[in-house]
């Protein structure tokens, strides 16, 4: 049998001043694909953009407070995905701070999008990375996955991120148009918002400048994400959860990934499609084969 061609993909996200996201985010896809299948919507244009991820096709759009900007940036992503999937098999979209990774035992990234090549969108299994600094106290630095080892079950994460075809993703794209699910196994979105103390705080002190420039004082006057709003944080608490946490063994979720699709069904009032899956303050750790990866 002959082996299916590997697929012509390129990445896209939006960045303004997320540089440690931005050169993680980078690296990997860069490694992956090729720094020229990368595309960069650069809010501001700033100069750190341009040097962090040297090679890829940077856009720059001004900077200006705006409450609508969530809205807006989603609105911006719909349209260039749209338009790079008519030159590509599959585009993958998200935040600067999310990672799609294959798990090693199931193949390389690319071999398992040649493996789906037919699906408008792949949903990739939502973990979130973890700091827990008394076992992990080295600085967040490459490679990552040596450095941080824990990660929760995260489902606001599994983003139907990886499209192809007429597909829309909502705003946050946690929730796409696409009416069938298809989670692979072995494909996984890492979201590295608390994968470190130090840059998850300073990272939420810049969204809370942000969103306070708007001018707006209460989420729901705005089309932001609750989390950028200072009166939504919480650090002292996010971080004691996560020291409190039970850790498990295992690793893979069937139970989880069956009860996504067994829930699987219209999102009410929208276009979107979405599943139902309980958040888990329990641990996992990552096993071996996934230290290089990042």
């Amino acid at each position: 049998m002959q082996p299916c061609p590997l697929p012509k993909v390129a990445v896209l996200t939006m960045v303004r001043d997320d540089e440690t996201f931005l050169r993680i985010w980078a690296g990997h896809y860069g490694r992956l694909f090729g720094m020229r299948s990368l595309f960069v919507v650069s809010h501001g244009d700033s100069d750190m953009v341009r040097d962090t991820a040297a090679g890829a096709n940077i856009l720059p759009i001004p900077y200006e407070p705006d409450p609508r900007f969530d809205a807006k940036r989603w609105q911006l992503l719909n349209h260039i995905a749209q338009g790079l999937r008519l030159y590509h098999d599959r585009v993958i979209v998200g935040d600067v701070d999310e990672i799609v990774l294959a798990d090693p035992a199931q193949g390389t990234l690319a071999g398992i999008l040649a493996r789906h090549r037919k699906a408008r969108a792949l949903t990739p299994f939502g973990l979130e990375l973890v700091h827990r600094p008394a076992e992990e106290p080295a600085s967040f630095e490459a490679p990552i996955l040596r450095a941080r080892t824990h990660v929760r079950i995260a489902p606001l994460y599994a983003k139907p991120c990886l499209i192809r075809g007429d597909v829309r993703l909502s705003r946050g794209g946690h929730y796409a148009t696409s009416p069938r699910l298809v989670m692979p196994a072995g494909l996984y979105l890492l979201h590295l918002k608390h994968a470190d103390r130090a840059l998850c705080a300073a990272t939420a002190d810049r969204r809370n400048a942000t969103a306070a420039a708007t001018g707006v004082a209460r989420p729901r006057d705005a089309m932001i994400g609750r989390h950028w709003f200072a009166g939504s944080r919480n650090d002292a608490a996010d971080f004691a959860a996560i020291d409190a946490a039970e850790i498990r063994g295992g690793f893979g979720f069937a139970a989880e990934r069956q009860a996504m699709a067994q829930s699987w069904a219209p999102r009410p009032g929208t276009p979107f499609f979405e599943f139902k899956l309980a958040e888990d303050p329990a641990l996992y750790r990552l096993p071996e084969r996934f230290r290089g990866l990042l």
